[in-house]
């Protein structure tokens, strides 16, 4: 097959051109540095920012004493009479201060659940949770509230880190599922109706306890 002389000039310059090296355009976008920076001075700051913006109440305590006397405050207010909670660690720290709430009756009874979480993402208001938890995977969906206690060294900036950490935590064996719960369960699949509290909670507390 005779090739012309015009597409002869084509392919030699296509060969020259693979046969040099190019310098990369961006020889720094490897994604290893974030994309978002954040203008806060802490953490805690831009994550109650955000989750307050997806309709999450958020309440920071600085010692046990204000959790528990937040946490009757809200369930006395809401008049709830049953308040679920299968995490030991979460419990140990509650039963001193011997809430008649905590754990009367049935699971379907329930008015809300306490959980634990893996950890808190700052840019986006998220809570990262996992079938690791001792609350397992139906607890924080079925309850019609949600209430999640957090430590500040939970807190991280952004999605990939908590990843990161996730990966940390659970070297070689992530948990079966892991899921990233922004603000109360809403849809809008109806009408382009927004309706919150549909596949889960419709209302999300985040208590962050700086210890």
């Amino acid at each position: 097959m005779k090739v012309s002389p015009a597409k002869e000039n084509i392919l030699k310059r296509v060969r020259n051109a693979l046969s040099q090296p190019v310098q990369l355009p961006f020889p720094h976008a490897e994604g290893n540095n974030s994309v978002f920076e954040t203008a806060h001075d802490g953490l805690e700051m831009k994550f109650a920012e955000e989750f307050t913006r997806l309709q999450g109440k958020f309440i920071f305590c600085s010692s046990r004493d204000e959790l528990a006397e937040n946490l009757q405050a809200l369930v006395v207010n809401k008049e709830w009479t049953h308040v679920h909670c299968k995490t030991p660690a979460l419990e140990k720290i509650l039963q001193p201060y011997k809430p008649a709430y905590l754990n009367v009756g049935d699971e379907h009874t329930l008015d809300a659940a306490i959980t634990d979480c893996e950890w808190l993402v700052a840019r986006t208001g998220s809570i990262i949770m996992s079938a690791a938890q001792p609350s397992g995977r139906a607890l924080p969906v079925f309850a019609p509230i949600h209430i999640v206690i957090a430590y500040t060294h939970q807190l991280v900036l952004d999605v990939k880190d908590g990843i990161s950490k996730m990966k940390e935590k659970y070297p070689g064996q992530l948990p079966s599922m892991i899921s990233f719960a922004t603000g109360p369960s809403r849809t809008a699949d109806i009408e382009k109706t927004l309706v919150v509290g549909v596949h889960g909670p419709k209302e999300v507390y985040v208590f962050l306890l700086d210890e």
